[in-house]
């Protein structure tokens, strides 16, 4: 891939622009990022060399060291390629635009669109569903989101000005929104959770009352308590009714998504933006309506809704005539999720008090409530 970035300005007899899709997080080693290409880990050519006459064994045992503080890869090579863009092309005329975390269409092509389960779209889905519980991110640290639409928008604009102004050096523009409009991990999870009250997903799986987590060690015993301990169960009811068990697989590919989103939900950086209002600056009144990437007007709580909406509408093709039936088993749900509690409550001091006499007038209570939310659990269920 390294070799055909490198080929592909000089194969080209006439190019104008030649816009590079990199990531925000190319060097998130860094806890400042600003819009230049940094030096790079490893020399890329070096890197393709060695990859060309190593085994796959040997490469996974290596790409630890080789990636460094880096979380992954996948950012690893972004790196690369920007040290191969400055190497063999500074001269010609090519652009970078860095996106953070990918997530749903402000605007274009209408709000809310995504067709796809990666990045923070599978979080929400997971999470909305009732699969995902427990989350390990801190709520304090800026949720970097970027709607689809705005890089895009960006990127059509990078191409003109580089092609039109032929600025005298390669320009870098991190397209992000911690330093223009800021979000807190915090305020996703209270919104979006308020989000998932009012337009649920058909047949959630659970109540959506997962947390984030700032602890790792609450974190994994959430999750093996909350999702893996009940997938086993309901794999084992599958196969007792002779159907396929397929919680376990569901939950242990929500696991790796989660891990890899870790890195960035624990974590912040400072990425300077100064190229991109910049460019927004230089743009007419009328392509500045066309091409859409200033951030600054958008408001969070709406975007979230039209986010979730679409992930509702387009990847889970959720006819919205099937609210009223989402909303009453999302009822249901609520109440069964309040008497497991109880019950999980009351098996717990039944361990430690025993079958002393305040253990039995909390026995009479407990029943007693569990009618009462039994009862209202049926009127839910009719209504």
């Amino acid at each position: 891939m390294l070799q055909i970035l490198s080929a592909v300005p000089k194969k080209m007899a006439i190019y104008r622009a030649l816009v590079h899709v990199s990531t925000a997080y190319c060097n998130c080693d860094r806890d400042e990022i600003e819009e230049i290409v940094y030096p790079p880990p490893h020399d890329p050519e070096q890197i393709v060399h060695a990859m060309s006459w190593m085994d796959d064994e040997l490469i996974k045992e290596i790409t630890p060291q080789l990636i460094g503080k880096r979380p992954n890869t996948y950012t690893y090579t972004k790196a690369l390629a920007e040290t191969v863009l400055v190497k063999d092309a500074a001269n010609l005329p090519v652009a970078i635009v860095r996106p953070s975390i990918v997530s749903a269409a402000w605007k274009e092509p209408i709000p809310g669109w995504v067709d796809n389960l990666n990045g923070a779209t599978g979080l929400l889905v997971g999470a909305g569903k009732g699969l995902i519980r427990s989350i390990l991110c801190h709520r304090e640290k800026r949720a970097d989101l970027i709607p689809v639409d705005i890089p895009i928008n960006l990127m059509i604009a990078v191409a003109w000005h580089t092609a039109v102004k032929s600025p005298n050096r390669m320009l870098v523009y991190n397209c992000t929104s911690g330093e223009i409009n800021p979000i807190r991990w915090g305020d996703v999870e209270t919104w979006g959770h308020a989000v998932t009250q009012r337009y649920p997903f058909n047949d959630v799986m659970w109540y959506p009352s997962g947390t984030f987590k700032s602890s790792r060690t609450a974190h994994t015993v959430s999750c093996a308590m909350l999702h893996f301990l009940p997938a086993y169960l309901m794999d084992l009811a599958a196969f007792v009714a002779g159907k396929k068990p397929i919680m376990v697989r569901i939950h242990s590919k929500f696991s790796r998504a989660l891990q890899a989103l870790e890195y960035f939900t624990t974590r912040e950086w400072r990425f300077k933006t100064g190229n991109v209002p910049s460019l927004w600056h230089q743009l007419g009144d009328g392509d500045q309506r066309v091409f859409n990437f200033d951030l600054k007007p958008m408001h969070w709580v709406t975007y979230l809704e039209s986010y979730f909406l679409g992930a509702r509408a387009f990847v889970l093709k959720e006819d919205p005539v099937d609210l009223p039936k989402a909303r009453r088993r999302m009822k249901r749900m609520y109440w069964l999720h309040i008497l497991t509690h109880a019950v999980i409550i009351f098996v717990v001091l039944r361990l430690v008090l025993g079958r002393s006499d305040s253990m039995k007038h909390l026995w009479y209570y407990f029943l007693s409530y569990a009618m009462y939310l039994q009862s209202l659990l049926s009127n839910a269920v009719t209504s």
